[in-house]
């Protein structure tokens, strides 16, 4: 297949596009700088130079593809506070491939999130089953629900012809070169000087490195049906206490808890989140696509010095 990627330079996108081409399919890369242009065509994609808000050329360019697969979102928007926004940009651009695709029976692959975005009761084990309901608790993020929405309209568009479906991402979609939430938390412990969690610490993130991830969207492109919840989850849940002291060890400082009105001094925006619980289960995705993630774990990525600051 000719496939249309937005995010592909990515974290998961940069092991995406060459797992792609591995497996004989052609890869055209929307980039929006010069720079995320030369990295997608050292992986070996075709740029089509642009925004997310180049509607047409975006348009253009999923109506020329057989597929078409959406990691990008706005997160630098929604970091600095604008999360409804970012959220509402991300369901403009749905609504372009949506138009070019309809009736067409083509792929259209959506990445979503768990953590902060299906916001279910604290200790419930996350399914695909999960999340597809308006009724549903938001999460914890301001504007999760409204990304949530998102991803309920793109699995109703199998009713419009399309072959769509989501892949929810865990929070730690880890691997060497990763500059998000678990490095963010290495680089604050090293500043600090201690590396914290909340209260016992006892709550769980899923899980996944990035290739296996990578690995699991090509899988879903090629093959989900219509309308298919994937769940992106090697380990269903780490307990944040372990990864704190994982990291404490790595680092040769003290790992100590917290209370959760102290732990933003020490990380930032990543303490809205540090101590939320949200194991996920990836049975039904496993089964589906005879899945087997193999790549390192979580705590193994840490142990490793693959988060070691530079």
């Amino acid at each position: 297949m000719h496939i249309f990627i937005t995010g592909a330079s990515g974290w998961v996108g940069s092991a995406l596009v060459p797992e792609l081409i591995a497996h004989g399919h052609t890869v055209a890369a929307l980039a929006r700088t010069d720079r995320s242009a030369a990295r997608a065509r050292s992986l070996g994609a075709d740029v089509v130079p642009g925004t997310l808000d180049d509607h047409d050329l975006v348009g253009d360019a999923t109506a020329s593809a057989d597929a078409v697969i959406h990691l990008a979102f706005k997160h630098d928007v929604a970091f600095a506070g604008d999360y409804a926004g970012a959220a509402h940009d991300d369901r403009a651009v749905i609504d372009v491939f949506t138009e070019r695709l309809a009736g067409t029976g083509k792929a259209l692959v959506v990445a979503s999130g768990i953590l902060g975005v299906l916001g279910l009761t604290p200790g419930v084990i996350a399914t695909e089953a999960d999340g597809r309901f308006s009724h549903e608790q938001p999460g914890p993020v301001s504007g999760g629900s409204d990304r949530a929405a998102t991803a309920r309209h793109v699995l109703t568009l199998a009713e419009r012809g399309i072959r769509s479906s989501v892949v929810r991402l865990p929070p730690a979609t880890h691997g060497r070169g990763d500059n998000g939430f678990t490095a963010t938390a290495v680089n604050a412990a090293k500043k600090a000087g201690v590396s914290v969690y909340v209260g016992e610490g006892a709550n769980r993130w899923p899980a996944v490195h990035r290739d296996d991830a990578a690995e699991l969207f090509r899988r879903a492109v090629e093959s989900a049906p219509a309308g298919a919840v994937v769940h992106a989850v090697a380990e269903q849940g780490v307990q944040i206490r372990q990864v704190a002291e994982t990291i404490a060890s790595r680092l040769d400082v003290p790992a100590i808890s917290v209370d959760q009105s102290d732990v933003g001094r020490y990380l930032g925006f990543l303490g809205g989140f540090w101590s939320a619980d949200g194991p996920a289960s990836a049975e039904v995705t496993r089964e589906l696509f005879g899945w087997a993630p193999s790549r390192p774990s979580w705590l193994d990525d840490l142990r490793s010095g693959a988060y070691d600051p530079v």
